[in-house]
């Protein structure tokens, strides 16, 4: 794990031997464990099942995290909350709130900016700046958590698709991951939460291995290489007759259905051709595809597809067998699309 930087970068079993190494005993962690991921508080005072003199300690070597809220916008539906935050260091992350009639789903970052260069995103036209540590992670959870928590409701589902490429940072997202399912703490189910990647074949292949019950999601955006290349570079290295491989892998050793992501660009990949070359590399495959129209971003001059076009690619899918859904576009007017209100802040309108 990276350098300690606040009480959220710990896991349990570190926090338990930090407070058996100070002199407790070890059932104070879980005491500290349920006020941060069942409370939600901000402060050790506010811990008053604790020792005075532990929460003195605690306080000098081990602080909360200090990311202050740039800028903090609701959509004009009220159903997506937006917050840009700065870290201590000066760079910005974004998370984002989406309330639907059942469930409150976040999409949080993991790291600031990203090294993936994804054409037509926010984030990937910034370039790569750094990871985010297990804490900055899991604090974004933790803040809307608390403020769902003033109305009596609660996060239900988490996205890790914000800013970055949640497996270029592997091990701190897992163990932000690992965390935030603690059944003693924030206990949200692994199935809860969606890991989202361009296609980072072996990471795909170890997230596999590991087995756990997350839900994977792949960017894939187009059907042939050659149409794929032009929006996501990662391609170029991973073909995709190999991210194929890795798609099938991750089933086999799994069970779990892979959803795979298409942003559709008006005339670039939203014709009937491309959803044919699509069904036909996806038929028969445990699989579902979310269809997105795509959210305009400044340095990228592409369009959304029309909801007629839309319509026409899922008729085309559904002729293979192949499902999907549309997905209801959230929060366009605060620039919800990740990345984007990052770079209206720091560049201007």
């Amino acid at each position: 794990m990276d350098e300690i930087q606040s009480v959220y970068d710990l896991s349990l079993d570190e926090l338990t031997r930090l407070v058996i190494d100070l002199g407790e005993p070890s059932f104070r962690s879980v005491q500290i464990w349920q006020w941060l991921y069942q409370h939600y508080v901000t402060d050790y005072l506010s811990m008053t099942n604790l020792p005075s003199s532990l929460r003195d300690s605690l306080k000098d070597i081990l602080p909360f995290p200090e990311p202050e809220v740039v800028t903090f916008q609701r959509s004009s539906d009220e159903h997506t909350e937006k917050v840009l935050f700065k870290l201590p260091d000066g760079n910005y992350i974004e998370a984002v709130l989406m309330r639907y009639k059942k469930r409150r789903t976040l999409c949080i970052s993991t790291q600031a900016g990203c090294a993936m260069g994804c054409v037509f995103c926010a984030t990937g036209q910034m370039g790569f700046v750094r990871n985010l540590s297990v804490g900055e992670i899991v604090h974004q959870v933790l803040y809307f958590a608390g403020r769902l928590s003033e109305v009596g409701d609660r996060v239900t589902n988490i996205v890790v698709m914000g800013m970055g490429e949640p497996l270029h940072n592997y091990d701190n997202t897992l163990a932000a991951v690992n965390i935030l399912t603690d059944p003693k703490g924030f206990d949200l189910g692994a199935r809860k939460i969606t890991i989202s990647t361009v296609g980072l074949v072996p990471a795909i292949r170890r997230f596999a291995d590991e087995g756990r019950q997350l839900r994977l999601a792949i960017s894939l955006h187009a059907a042939s290489d050659a149409e794929r290349n032009k929006l996501i570079p990662i391609g170029k290295r991973w073909p995709i007759a190999e991210l194929m491989e890795a798609a099938r892998y991750y089933i086999l050793k799994t069970g779990r259905r892979i959803t795979f992501e298409l942003a559709l660009i008006n005339e670039e990949n939203d014709t009937p051709e491309h959803a044919q070359r699509l069904g036909s590399l996806l038929q028969g495959m445990l699989c579902h595809v979310n269809l997105i129209p795509l959210n305009p971003t400044r340095e990228y001059g592409g369009q959304p597809s029309s909801i007629s076009r839309v319509a026409a690619f899922q008729r085309e899918l559904d002729r293979f067998g192949v499902s999907s859904t549309v997905r209801v576009r959230r929060g366009i007017d605060i620039q919800a699309g990740c990345g984007q209100l990052r770079d209206r802040v720091v560049r201007g309108k």
